[in-house]
């Protein structure tokens, strides 16, 4: 059942507060150049360049470390775990509890490979992304500019290096940053391994922080440090070959630092659904790309109420046609459970079951585009209950097996503004001709 609400804006406000709460006595550490948001140019017409940027080499310097064609053919998750312990903040959202709140859930719910045996593969050992890696997507300066800020790091415990959200660094977070981007790397070589061999390879799940997808190329941004999902896009190009890549983003706010990165390249399509209005303010739904990645952007603002309803129809409606037309070789996933009507910083309305509904999917979507391949990467989500159950749902869905989501889900839920939201469907419809 459901019942009527004009949803007030009061979560709306809950981040500024909590970033004026969080914001300590001192400035943002200076990392150097770092020009933080970039301004996009609206194209007038869309076009389909297919200029590619990189050369599609099947060969790299990085030794992959993947499970064994045995472990490989009969699993169904691969997973990997950095849960950056020393990264951390007093009262912050962005917790070191996260991660280990979801490995706990895993195991009480067994979902690991100790209840299920080699249909679930942790990976335990792979190391961290090289600089190299990160600067494929970051420039250098910040880089070798955030491993200098190390040293205040020790100096004062903790540093704030973007006071837009904020986003902290304590003497530890340059290691844990390359740690969850080469986890994510792992996963990503041990999905692609498998599929050589199977038409049904299992699902990547990197759960890793700090997150990613806010973090520019010049600058963290917004709790994150450096793109873990951009850098393994670059990589699933570089070292393995797969010139396409397709990037669904269902955080409930817009990934701006993947958007900034891939903006006029044409073989990357960078897809991402969020909350109008709601931070960093970008994500609006004119921009597309630039150059000849123009089309290679979708921008998909949905009212604050959006819930499990309107996330089915986007899907079927947009997200399915945009991965069709595109052709990608591998989809790779920003996964926020921020939009978790029990998640404090936003006021959407997914479900635990709407995680399920999109892992399945988002499954089903790779094993008819490009061979199953498909590599999830965490995101935000703060309420850890939510987060973990819905992470776990998650697990179930590439297991085939039913949802546990009745166990968490609220017994009602607010109308959602179905007239605002299909007014944003069509328009984006109208806008890249689906």
């Amino acid at each position: 059942s459901s019942i009527s609400s004009p949803f007030a804006s009061s979560y709306d406000i809950m981040l500024p507060v909590l970033e004026h709460t969080l914001h300590t006595w001192r400035d943002p550490f200076n990392l150097g150049p770092c020009a933080g948001l970039a301004r996009y140019a609206y194209p007038k017409n869309l076009t389909s360049g297919r200029k590619s940027f990189i050369s599609c080499s099947s060969s790299t310097d990085k030794e992959l470390h993947v499970p064994s064609d045995i472990q490989l053919a009969n699993s169904k998750v691969i997973y990997s775990i950095a849960s950056a312990t020393g990264h951390n903040q007093l009262a912050h959202p962005e917790s070191n509890l996260r991660v280990p709140a979801i490995v706990s859930t895993l195991e009480n719910m067994a979902l690991t490979p100790k209840f299920r045996g080699t249909e679930v593969v942790e990976l335990k050992h792979f190391r961290p992304a090289s600089v190299e890696d990160i600067s494929s997507v970051h420039e250098r300066a910040y880089v070798l500019g955030l491993e200098k800020a190390m040293e205040q790091a020790s100096e004062r415990g903790l540093i704030i290096i973007d006071g837009s959200a904020p986003t902290y660094a304590t003497p530890s977070t340059f290691q844990d940053s390359l740690v969850a981007a080469g986890a994510g790397l792992a996963v990503l070589d041990s999905v692609v391994a498998a599929s050589k061999n199977s038409k049904e390879p299992p699902v990547g799940f990197a759960l890793i922080r700090p997150p990613g997808h806010h973090a520019v190329p010049d600058g963290p941004m917004g709790f994150c440090i450096f793109g873990n999902i951009a850098i393994a896009a670059r990589y699933a190009q570089r070292a393995h070959g797969l010139k396409r890549v397709f990037i669904i983003d269902f955080d409930v706010h817009h990934g701006n630092g993947t958007q900034d990165v891939f903006y006029e390249d044409p073989d990357i399509f960078f897809l991402s659904t969020h909350k109008e209005g709601s931070y960093p303010g970008t994500g609006k739904i004119h921009e597309v790309g630039r150059g000849p990645g123009e089309g290679t952007t979708l921008n998909l603002p949905l009212p604050g109420g959006t819930g499990d309803f309107a996330m089915r129809t986007v899907f079927d409606e947009v997200i399915v046609p945009c991965a069709q037309r595109f052709k990608p070789d591998i989809i790779l996933v920003s996964a926020g459970y921020d939009a978790h009507i029990f998640d404090p910083l936003a006021n959407f309305q997914f479900k635990t079951a709407t995680y399920y509904t999109l892992a399945a999917n988002i499954k089903q979507l790779a094993k008819e585009l490009c061979g199953g391949r498909c590599v999830f990467f965490l995101e935000g989500g703060y309420d850890l209950k939510s987060l973990s159950y819905s992470v776990a749902d998650s697990f179930r869905a590439f297991l085939g097996e039913s949802s546990r989501a009745s166990e968490i889900d609220p017994t009602f839920l607010y109308d959602e503004p179905s007239s605002k939201i299909k007014q944003a469907i069509d328009k984006v419809k109208a806008i890249h001709s689906l």
